[in-house]
Formats: structure tokens, C-alpha cells, sequence
């Protein structure tokens, strides 16, 4: 009964998608928007580039393929993935390499599925499918979950690190300005102190702002936007309520330095509470089964007896 269901849900899934291939939904007005904004936003990461993202250029060419496909077919759908962008962007990875992971770590769980209905031939468990295919199932929805996590992990460890080197660089455009540059030469100088991934992205965020003839605030918060770093965005907000006053522009980024220092100083507080609890656990529960060993023996011998 399991591989009849099974063999019919397949089916039904091959007709399905038959169907779907050979009459293929029209994609609305927001799908084909969203595909121009797309294609743009390539085209101008080439032109900025020169040459290919380096995340697809270490993919092969078969996997780069599938990568591009899975892409169009997002973007002609209208799912415009911000969250997913956002992360792939801080990580500095390509959405397409990302699109063939998922595709490619479930499909390569599904076919082992032969495999696996050998291998309990072989032990002798029987010749029935629907064990071994639900086995592959579950491995390849955990393979297809799997990708997320990782990069959501990732992108959360640097966007940490980005907030601190804001930190920085706001207590470092706060003196230049305290030494009498304007706004613009004081990001601009402080981008060019640090040597780390994050201050690189914000000097080229400022560099390309003087090429496109955008203001630099707005490229800070083109840069937030990209990145998900809220922190960017209000900053870019604040320099562009208070870009004429520089007294007023260096008390407001002092403010917020020293704003953001304490929130990381209390975040990692917590981390580190929450740490020492968990240690504390640990211990108990070493303690615990020390009595226990400490106990047994005597406990064993009383019940003997």
C-alpha cells in the first residue's frame, strides 16, 4: 500500500510538472518588474566588477548552470528573497551558488535511495521501498534546510563584526570632524584607516558614491539596505538631517558610538551569562552522576540483601 501511494505521488508530481512546463503560468506585473530590477542590479555589479562574482566563478559549469536557472525562475516568479540576498550579500556569496546548493544536496540524497534499498536486500530486511524512501525523504529535507541555516549562522557572526567596525568608524569620522574636515572627507578618511573586509565595504560604498554622483550618506544606506545593518541605515538618516551642522553631525555620531558600545557590551554580558548557566548545568549533572555512582554499589548491596 506505502509504494502504491508512493509511486502515484510521483506520478501525479511528473504530470504536474509536465504540466506546468508545457503551459507555464504568465508572470505579473510585479514578476516582470522584479526580473528588469534584477537584470539591472547584475549588470551593474559586472560593470563595477569587471569580470564575474568570484562565489560563481569557483562553481562548476554544470552547477553554475542549474544556479542561473533556479535564479530566472525566482526572478520571474517575483520572489525577490530579501532576507536570503541580504545574508549572501554580508557573506559575500553569489545567489545563484546558493540556489544550486539547495537544488543539488536534496537531489543527491534522493538518489541514493537505490542504494540504500540494496544495501537492506543485502542485510536481509526485505525488498520494500517505502522504508528506505522515506529515509531519503527526511535526509533530503534536512539537506534542503541545511544551506539556510549555514548562511544564516554565517551572515549572523559577520553582521556582528560589522557593528563593531560602525562603532569604529563613527568614533573615527567624529574626530575628523573634531579636526575640521567636512562630512564627506571625514567618512572618507576614516573608511581609509582600517584594513578589515567590513571597512573595505564601506570605503567602496564611498568610492562608488563619488563615481554615481550620490551623496554619501546615501551610499551608507544603499550599503545598510544591501546588508541588512540597521545601524547603516539610521546613520545614513541622521547625516542627511544634520549634514550641514558639523558640531551637531559630531555630537550625534559621538551619541550613537557610544550607544552601540554599550549594546555590545551588554550583549556579550548576556552571551557570557548565558554561558556561565550553562556551565553551572553541566556541573550539576557531573555531580549528580557522581552520587549516583557513589550510591549504587551501596544501594545494589541493600536490595541484595
Amino acid at each position: 500500500m506505502n509504494a502504491a501511494m508512493i509511486a502515484g505521488a510521483v506520478v501525479g508530481f511528473g504530470v504536474y510538472v509536465l504540466f506546468r512546463a508545457l503551459f507555464p503560468s504568465r508572470p505579473g506585473l510585479a514578476a516582470r518588474m522584479a526580473a528588469l530590477d534584477a537584470a539591472r542590479r547584475r549588470d551593474l555589479e559586472q560593470q563595477r566588477a569587471g569580470t564575474a562574482s568570484p562565489g560563481l566563478e569557483r562553481v562548476g559549469g554544470t552547477r553554475a548552470k542549474i544556479g542561473r536557472e533556479l535564479a530566472h525562475f525566482c526572478e520571474a516568479r517575483g520572489w525577490r528573497l530579501r532576507s536570503v540576498r541580504a545574508d549572501l550579500a554580508i557573506t559575500e556569496r553569489s545567489l545563484e551558488a546558493f540556489l544550486a546548493t539547495k537544488f543539488l544536496l536534496p537531489a543527491a540524497a534522493l538518489l541514493f535511495i537505490p542504494l540504500i534499498v540494496a544495501y537492506f536486500t543485502l542485510l536481509g530486511l526485505g525488498s520494500s521501498v517505502a522504508v528506505p524512501v522515506w529515509i531519503c525523504v527526511l535526509f533530503a529535507g534536512l539537506f534542503f534546510f541545511f544551506p539556510d541555516m549555514q548562511l544564516r549562522q554565517e551572515a549572523q557572526s559577520r553582521r556582528q563584526d560589522f557593528r563593531h567596525v560602525v562603532g569604529a568608524f563613527l568614533d573615527l569620522v567624529s574626530m575628523n570632524l573634531a579636526g575640521g574636515r567636512g562630512v564627506p572627507e571625514a567618512l572618507m578618511t576614516a573608511s581609509n584607516v582600517g584594513e578589515g573586509w567590513a571597512m573595505h565595504r564601506i570605503r567602496d560604498a564611498l568610492s562608488n558614491a563619488r563615481i554615481t554622483g550620490q551623496t554619501p550618506w546615501q551610499a551608507l544606506g544603499g550599503l545598510g539596505e544591501e546588508v541588512d545593518i540597521a545601524e547603516l541605515r539610521d546613520l545614513a538618516g541622521a547625516l542627511a538631517l544634520v549634514s550641514d551642522d558639523g558640531a551637531q553631525v559630531r555630537k550625534s555620531l559621538a551619541a550613537r558610538a557610544a550607544t552601540m558600545r554599550s549594546r555590545e557590551l551588554s550583549e556579550l554580558e548576556g552571551k557570557a551569562g548565558e554561558r556561565s548557566q550553562s556551565m553551572l548545568i553541566a556541573q550539576l549533572f557531573l555531580c549528580a552522576g557522581f552520587l549516583i555512582f557513589l550510591a549504587y554499589p551501596a544501594l545494589m548491596r541493600v536490595l541484595a540483601s
